[in-house]
């Protein structure tokens, strides 16, 4: 068995380091061969020996140049390569060998390097095909069997052992997994997946081994549906390559006609072979395919997979961009904004009782009520007898009462205190969940699905990357919707709008300009497909949605879009920069060639010269400008996620300053006094630590990274002024302690203190999360 192992170790050794030559390698090295031999040949006083070198050298490149003009011709384009071999067979008929040999050379060296780069350029799509998962380990009666992925079904037991890649979306069985999501989200860091938390094919296990329950086949799995969109990409299809091609159309008589002009002119057939070399067209052949499959590739690295150098191309001339609200604007993931308690109730027990009794539900609203209990440390009951009503909510027993979550029934007279519930629900665009105990509303818990972080920095880089309009097409309600549009700044919001709705506005977009359609839902697919691009939010998106797209985003993060675009416009841009560069530079060489100026051998290095260029400024698509998301250090990283943590954490003392004013409206009394005084032990031990630590620790790390410390001041703005206000508050209850009450005076200007106090917390929170948390990955 050893002797077998170690014979097949060889053999992958033997394939690793023997690399089959590829004919464009191989015509490079016969080239560089006779262009070499032939100058040792000259250098050696023998000319004859010298020319038949390079002639040889040229003739062998006639061969496969005649191979290209047939192979353009046949697929009906511009037989561009027509100027390579009439320029090589004009060398050998003036007997100007070097020149043919520097032509040959010249020829080879463009081939071998447009095979290199767009080997380069695909790398990333060629390694997303081949890590694409073709078995699973099937785990049935406590045994394991290795199948093809194909035939795993939903609901089949997987087992994913350490650095295997996941065969197909499913959740996770029992203990925790530990996943390495780079391939698809671009981010290096492994994140944690809990038990029953979803997992998405494709990505490779980071910890120890874990059981996984399929909820989809291979061929409905997120990786599948990314394989099949990489399988289509590619240059051929690109409007930018077929300008290419329409140049070439008129450059090729263009450049026959100065040869004809330059030979009847002077006389010389020398002079029309020398315009014939510098007009050799490789910078038409190379810059365009190179660039966009430059781009296709950045696009794929960060988390953006494109169908095809068309989708690419048009993406980079988009002026409208029309995107769903929930799950692409927002997070798809309602949470709690505010709970509101009864008199003699407290916030914190009426989110207890409502989670408690949550906890059974599969609804997303009460997924989000359990999780704010559970982010305030708040510890639940077992509810019992619990029965759901799907649109009405849930009812169970908890602590021996009677209790119900959700809307409450038709014939309830609602008591004054809910009656401002309901306004402040439709102010803030918020849907209600009323917790009702014995028949009696005790509470309300309000839930919105907030703007994501990076939205606003994202429709930011798109505005600056030629985005003209920007409008949101939801089937929610118009109040929520209008709320999102106003705090991004969208420019038409339209809401309550149907799957058919949603195509006619997108058709009715196109008429205007090149339009983008963005969602992830079932019901975006015939929108996305009606779109000039549809993209898709591939991440938690639906397989239907992810089909119909032009492009996917891989990962939950909306600011990939404005990735892809910028991708888009600079590989277009330097697309067609190098193509009319290397067009400029060749027609300028063509003039001089004409007048005598430019000998045929001086004329082929020049124009080798031009065609290096056109590729290396090509390939530019595939680095970095500096335009995307700051680079940050892993320390400034770290504190960001610090202190985006501990905002989450302080939820609770923003509601206990609310529910403190609130409090205050009924008049100065033992138990509003109690919650002022409540508020400031919280602001003193935890608020006001955190922003000094944010001011002293988080914005000088920052400062560096986002320009210098003009950056953040009007962050430190904010903070003085969180000071200022409960200082404040600490002096009004100063003087209720030596007054032994408050003032009337006093009780306004404190309770708009505390309601100050709340606003400007609220607004600071939501900026740094925008401005700040949202770099992090």
């Amino acid at each position: 068995m050893d002797h077998v192992t170690a014979a097949g170790q060889l053999r992958r050794l033997c394939r690793a380091l023997f690399v089959p030559p590829t004919p464009e390698s191989v015509l490079l090295s016969v080239t560089t061969a006779a262009l070499v031999a032939g100058g040792a040949c000259r250098l050696a006083g023998a000319p004859d020996l010298a020319d038949l070198c390079w002639g040889l050298g040229t003739v062998a490149t006639v061969v496969p140049a005649v191979g290209w003009v047939l192979d353009a011709l046949r697929r009906g384009r511009a037989g561009v390569d027509v100027i390579a071999v009439l320029a090589l067979g004009g060398t050998l008929a003036v007997r100007e060998y070097l020149a043919g040999a520097l032509i040959a050379l010249m020829l080879a060296t463009g081939r071998t390097l447009e095979a290199a780069a767009q080997r380069r350029a695909s790398r990333d799509l060629r390694a997303l095909l081949e890590r694409a998962p073709r078995t699973a380990r099937l785990l049935t009666d406590a045994r394991v069997t290795t199948v093809p992925a194909s035939e795993v079904a939903a609901g089949d037991l997987l087992v994913v052992g350490p650095g295997e890649v996941v065969p197909v979306d499913g959740r996770v069985a029992r203990t925790p997994a530990v996943l390495d999501e780079s391939a698809l989200t671009g981010e290096p860091l492994a994140v944690r997946r809990a038990r029953g938390e979803s997992v998405r094919s494709g990505v490779v296990n980071a910890g120890d081994a874990f059981e996984l329950r399929a909820t989809a086949t291979e061929q409905d799995s997120t990786y599948a549906g990314i394989v099949r969109l990489a399988r289509q990409a590619g240059a051929e299809s690109a409007p930018v390559v077929r300008l290419a091609d329409r140049y070439a159309a008129w450059f090729l008589p263009l450049s026959l006609a100065v040869a004809a002009l330059a030979w009847l002119a002077s006389g010389s057939a020398v002079r029309a072979v020398a315009v014939l070399v510098v007009a050799t067209p490789c910078p038409l052949l190379l810059a365009a395919p190179v660039a966009v499959v430059s781009g296709l590739s950045r696009a794929s690295r960060l988390g953006a997979v494109i169908r095809d150098g068309g989708a690419l191309e048009n993406l980079g001339r988009a002026r409208t961009l029309l995107l769903d609200k929930t799950g692409t604007l927002t997070g798809g993931r309602p949470r709690v904004l505010d709970v509101i308690a009864a008199p003699r109730w407290q916030p914190t027990q009426v989110l207890r009782l409502a989670a408690s009794l949550d906890q059974y539900s599969p609804h997303v609203l009460a997924r989000a009520v359990v999780d704010a209990a559970h982010e305030r440390g708040l510890r639940l009951s077992v509810p019992s007898d619990v029965s759901e009503e799907p649109g009405r909510g849930a009812a169970g027993t908890v602590a021996g009462r009677r209790m119900t979550i959700g809307r409450l029934p038709e014939d309830v007279r609602l008591p004054d205190w809910a009656r401002s519930v309901d306004n402040r629900a439709l102010l803030d665009g918020a849907a209600v969940a009323w917790l009702g105990v014995d028949g009696s509303p005790v509470g309300a818990v309000l839930l919105w699905d907030p703007p994501r972080p990076d939205a606003p920095r994202t429709l930011r880089r798109l505005r600056g990357a030629g985005i003209e309009r920007l409008v949101m097409l939801t089937g929610d309600r118009a109040e929520p919707a209008r709320e999102v549009g106003a705090v991004l700044g969208l420019d038409d919001v339209r809401a309550g709008l149907t799957p058919a709705d949603k195509v006619a506005a997108v058709r009715a977009e196109r008429e205007r300009a090149v339009t983008v359609m963005v969602g992830d839902g079932v019901n975006d697919a015939p929108a996305l497909a009606a779109a000039d691009i549809g993209v898709a939010m591939g991440a938690r998106g639906s397989t239907a949605s992810s089909e119909a797209a032009d492009i996917v985003l891989t990962t939950d993060r909306v600011d990939r879009l404005a990735d892809a675009v910028a991708i888009a416009v600079r590989a277009r841009r330097i697309a067609v920069q190098s193509a009319l560069g290397g067009m400029v530079l060749s027609l300028a060489a063509m003039v001089a060639a004409a007048f005598g100026l430019l000998p045929p051998a001086a004329g082929a290095l020049l124009q080798e010269g031009i065609d290096v260029a056109v590729i290396l400024n090509a390939l530019r698509v595939l680095h970095d400008d500096g335009q995307g998301r700051p680079a940050l250090p892993p320390s400034t990283e770290a504190l960001l996620r610090r202190f985006a943590a501990e905002h989450g954490d302080l939820q609770d003392v923003l509601d206990a300053v609310r529910d403190a004013a609130d409090r205050l409206a009924d008049g100065v009394g033992p138990q509003s006094l109690a919650a002022v005084r409540e508020v400031h032990r919280l602001l003193t031990e935890r608020l006001l630590p955190h922003e000094y630590a944010e001011e002293h620790q988080l914005y000088p790390a920052l400062a560096p990274t986002l320009g210098g410390p003009e950056a953040t001041v009007t962050m430190s703005r904010a903070h003085a002024e969180i000071e200022r206000l409960a200082r404040r508050v600490a002096t009004h209850l100063a003087l209720a302690d030596r007054d032994g009450a408050l003032a009337q005076d006093q009780l306004d200007d404190l309770r708009a203190c505390l309601y100050g106090l709340h606003t400007v917390l609220r607004l600071h929170f939501t900026q740094e999360e925008e401005s700040y948390f949202s770099l992090v990955p």
